[in-house]
């Protein structure tokens, strides 16, 4: 069949992807409880998807394919588009079945007590479904936040022992070379559906476009795959992501992650392949790679990174084949891929083995082993074996298809061949070096031992300077290691006797972009160009192996070069100079000089640019009531005034100043929302910085020194330039103002008549989302920088004072004062009265500012006054009484009430933040009114508190508490220093002094 049939059982793709994430979140809940036992149960969901997923492939042969979508940002044209084609499906059974197996054997890879399991378990859950969703994505923008997702969790897994040095680094140079790869795919992938005029995938390959701008925009979406797949010159990344533990370097670097681009290459080249640049790039890159990894893991002590160079070797392979572009080649691409997954992940999970039983994985320090651990020797000799390319394995088969696809594909594919042919055979070397590292006995250089030297035999070299090492003791291995190892090992003896069995999926996706020979899987072909080329490759591997060790005996085991990535850490390096040289040449460490640079590029831009258009203010109104002459005059004069004033403390008030009167502009323009909320801003904002000034130097500001004219110039354009852009941009409008037609729908959708309070809770609620969430970042980004060992929770409460039967009788707690000295009794008594009026108020305000002034920013402004108050009557302590919980706690309880309500949107059958208008009678109270975008309000309301709360403590009460902390040991340092003149004082004084 051909074509896409409809959902059916594919319809539950969306549900998967949710059940990995919910199961991605429970993972640390679950290990905590369970232990070791959490990755075992975490094993059904991937084991399951395997299962469903291999109930779908009749559905997907012979060109068939089942695709579902979920609606997500309409307005954008961004849906959740999943299809499942014969490509997919491969990578789909790679993900899920690798990813069943890696569970499985991490659960005894970990120690007990590792208190990393669960944040593990998480990612690797989350891992394996973005990779799902990757694989899935019929939408290109949904493709590239796939991609983007699994670079962060692999970041995550590669750095999970956050302890080493090395492990960080390794993740960091992974995320970084990955991620910008990924921005010039996205570029690509923009460029592309724009051109194309859709975004689905499958459209496009079905219907490919052309022109310069899809062989560009082609062309950064393989700089993305070749930087994802670790191809040349990319490749230095995935050697240092051994950094993470061996399981994860199973999944991500030998069965899923690396493979992401040489998908991604496989999806486009049915398409794609006939571009002139397509062929000579992408073999160019891979047949270097290809070459490059085999030869360097031939130098490799560590059977880590041997397999890890071997790896991208393969990926080399891989992407020669595909680069090919031909049918065949495409179908051995692929049966390269199926056998590298079943021969690379039981070799990654033997050397865990190893690792976890001897200590070791340094080639040189292990010997015996195939005597010690024979289960162990036997398979990974078959997986090696596969590896080589030698029947009855998988990977020969596999190898069989990928030359005989490259024989097919012309002079290019005849150049692809002699590079191929030159890569297996120094892959079979390094399979043969991996063996005898891991499993053979080693010999060492130096004077023999004594007869019957305990933990050593005699060598039967004739060579008496020349013993045997004594056999490496493991410790027992568990069978949740050995048998996901021994599975795999199977798997790739089954379909290397019946590779038939692969030969139908196989078809499906190569017959995607033409006709191609039929049984391309097979045992036995016959005596064929193939067959030789394979032949030759062992017997010229199997010499270089050789050669190697009689050289290695002459002299020493080959050592590895330099660390892998020296290009990307120069690289680095020359960046970081760059920055700190350009940022000591352009910020010298003054406000002024920095703000006068800004404010000179606003002006010789866009001022040079407007005066060139020569447009002019229209419909102009110069002064609507007189009341607004006066102001103007009055702002003017206050703004001259800051402009000469020397202190820090009057330049503040003035500034206020500006701010209360243009309140007052606002008010008689008819805007009584705008001027409350610049009221209650301003009153906050010259709070904040009256709190700095009392930690700063009571300096002048004005500068005597020379450069004030051209301060004033610059100034003066900067003013003149942002007058001249308010008055004329509003009268370039040519279109309908929005405003003009939000009086109705206000009503009628946002059930309020405030429709400024309507637009920011309801119709821009997404806008006001994004201001909360980077206003509690800002909260948080400040306290960081004022708490030095940590953010204060609870403020400082009053200290108990013990009943005491002698002493008269304590006042009551509410008229209790705080012991903290030079403090008003009136001010304190004061403030707690009106303290709850004001709170109170504040809740009116926050209800009816859905048809009146008011609203959540507002009402939180309010109580952040009153708490204001508190701190002023009373200090920290009086705050801390007033409001004793943490603002951190406060700001994410605001913003979990918001996003419950973008949540309730949804579950309503709407969209996300969608209000509902709730009205009915109720007794006593009669008519009443409620729209659930109120509730988002609420969100808000808590959040501006929990800001003003954490000013107060940051820019109040802590930089209070470090004052003193700071005065106290001036005033000791001054008492030593005087002790020092006069002689030391008595040893019980001294001690007391420090009490």
């Amino acid at each position: 069949m051909t074509g896409d049939a409809p959902a059916g059982a594919f319809a539950l793709a969306p549900w998967f992807l949710l059940g990995y994430l919910a199961l991605a979140l429970a993972a640390p809940t679950l290990s905590r409880l369970w232990g070791r036992g959490a990755l075992i149960a975490s094993a059904v969901l991937p084991a399951a998807t395997t299962a469903w997923a291999a109930a779908q492939i009749p559905h997907v042969l012979d060109g068939g394919a089942a695709s579902t979508s979920v609606s997500w940002v309409p307005t954008l044209s961004l849906d959740i588009d999943l299809r499942l084609d014969a490509l997919s499906m491969i990578m789909t059974l790679v993900i899920a079945g690798i990813g069943t197996l890696v569970l499985l054997y991490s659960a005894r890879y970990f120690p007990p007590d590792d208190d990393g399991a669960g944040r593990y378990t998480g990612s690797l859950i989350a891992f394996a479904g973005a990779m799902l969703g990757l694989v899935w994505a019929d939408n290109l923008i949904l493709l590239v936040i796939f991609w983007e997702l699994t670079g962060l969790l692999s970041y995550i897994l590669i750095a999970h022992r956050t302890g080493k040095r090395s492990a960080r680094m390794a993740a960091s140079q992974a995320l970084m070379v990955t991620t910008a790869g990924g921005l010039a795919m996205l570029v690509g992938v923009v460029m592309l559906g724009v051109t194309a005029g859709t975004f689905t995938l499958s459209q496009i390959i079905a219907n490919p476009p052309s022109g310069p701008l899809i062989t560009t925009a082609i062309l950064l979406m393989i700089v993305g795959g070749i930087s994802k797949s670790a191809i040349v010159p990319f490749q230095f990344w995935l050697p240092g992501a051994m950094a993470a533990p061996t399981p994860a370097s199973a999944y991500l670097h030998a069965a899923t992650m690396v493979k992401a681009g040489i998908y991604l290459f496989a999806r486009l080249a049915p398409a794609f392949a006939v571009l002139p640049l397509w062929q000579p790039l992408l073999m160019t890159l891979g047949g270097g790679t290809l070459l490059f990894g085999a030869v360097i893991a031939l130098r490799q002590r560590d059977l880590k990174l041997l397999l890890a160079y071997g790896t991208v070797s393969q990926l080399g392979l891989m992407t020669v084949l595909i680069g090919c572009g031909n049918p065949d080649a495409l179908l051995g691409g692929m049966a390269v891929l199926i056998a590298h997954a079943t021969f690379k992940a039981p070799l990654f999970f033997v050397v865990g083995i190893i690792d976890t039983s001897t200590g070791t994985r340094d080639l040189t320090r292990l010997s015996g082993l195939r005597r010690t651990m024979p289960t162990v020797a036997i398979m990974a000799t078959l997986a090696a074996v596969s590896m080589a390319g030698i029947p009855p394995m998988i990977g020969f088969a596999a190898k069989e298809a990928g030359y005989a696809g490259l024989l097919d594909g012309g002079t290019a594919g005849a150049i692809g061949t002699a590079v191929m042919a030159v890569g297996s055979a120094l892959t079979v070397a390094y399979s043969a070096r991996f063996l005898w590292g891991a499993f053979a006995d080693k010999q060492i250089a130096g004077p023999a031992p004594a007869q019957g030297a305990p933990g050593q035999r005699r060598s039967r070299t004739p060579d008496a300077s020349v013993d045997t090492m004594p056999p490496t003791r493991p410790s027992p291995t568990s069978p949740w290691m050995t048998g996901p190892t021994l599975l795999l090992v199977i798997l790739g003896l089954v379909l290397g006797v019946w590779p038939t069995l692969l030969e139908p999926l196989l078809q499906s996706y190569a017959q995607t972009a033409g006709p191609t020979h039929e049984d391309a899987m097979g045992l036995w072909h016959g005596f064929n160009p193939a067959l030789v080329l394979s032949v030759a490759g062992w017997l010229v591997g199997a010499a270089v192996f050789f050669a190697q060790r009689a050289r290695e005996r002459r002299s020493e085991i080959a050592r590895p070069g330099g660390e892998p990535g020296a290009g990307y850490r120069a690289t680095l390096k020359g960046v970081n100079v760059l920055a700190v040289g350009t940022t000591a040449v352009t910020q010298r460490g003054s406000l002024p000089v920095s703000l006068g640079a800004i404010l000179l590029v606003l002006v010789a831009f866009p001022g040079t640019m407007l005066l060139r258009a020569g447009t002019g203010p229209a419909d102009l109104e110069v002064l609507g009531e007189p009341a607004e002459l006066i102001l103007s005059l009055v702002i003017l004069g206050l703004a001259v005034a800051t402009a000469r004033v020397r202190r820090g403390l009057t330049a503040v008030m003035l500034v206020g100043g500006v701010g209360y009167s243009m309140a007052v502009l606002f008010i008689l323009r008819g805007a009584p929302d705008l001027a409350l909320t610049q009221i209650l801003v301003e009153t906050v904002t010259l709070i904040a910085a009256l709190l700095v000034l009392t930690r700063l130097p009571d300096t002048a500001l004005y500068s005597s020194h020379g450069g004030n004219g051209f301060r004033l110039a610059i100034a003066l354009a900067a003013g003149a330039l942002m007058t001249a852009l308010a008055l004329i941009i509003p009268g370039t409008r040519v279109g309908t103002p929005v405003s003009a037609d939000l009086a109705g729908p206000a009503v009628q959708f946002g059930g309020g008549k405030n429709i400024v309070n309507v637009i920011l809770v309801d119709v821009r609620a997404w806008d006001t989302y994004g201001e909360v969430t980077v206003l509690i970042a800002a909260a948080t980004g400040v306290a960081s920088l004022i708490f030095i060992v940590r953010r204060t929770g609870r403020a400082p409460r009053r200290p108990t004072v013990m009943a005491d039967p002698v002493q008269p009788r304590q006042p009551s707690p509410w008229l209790a004062t705080n012991w903290v000295p030079r403090r008003s009794l009136l001010l304190e008594v004061v403030t707690r009265m009106i303290f709850h009026v004001i709170v109170v108020f504040s809740v009116y305000v926050l209800f009816v500012g859905h048809d009146a002034p008011g609203g959540g920013f507002a009402a939180g402004l309010i109580v952040g006054l009153a708490l204001t108050l508190r701190y002023i009557a009373g200090g920290a302590f009086e705050l801390g009484e007033a409001a004793p919980i943490d603002p951190g706690i406060l700001m994410g309880i605001g913003l979990l009430i918001a996003s419950a309500t973008a949540v309730y949107g949804l579950i309503a059958g709407g969209d996300a933040l969608q209000s509902t208008i709730l009205s009915g009678t109720v007794p006593v109270l009669g008519d009443l009114k409620f729209v659930t975008s109120s509730i988002f309000d609420i969100g808000v309301y808590f959040i501006v508190i929990g800001l003003v709360l954490d000013v107060l403590r940051s820019l109040g009460a802590e930089l209070d508490r470090q004052g003193v902390l700071e005065r106290a040991e001036s005033t000791s340092s001054a008492g030593r220093k005087e002790s020092g003149r006069y002689g030391s004082a008595p040893r019980a004084s001294r001690q007391g002094t420090r009490r």
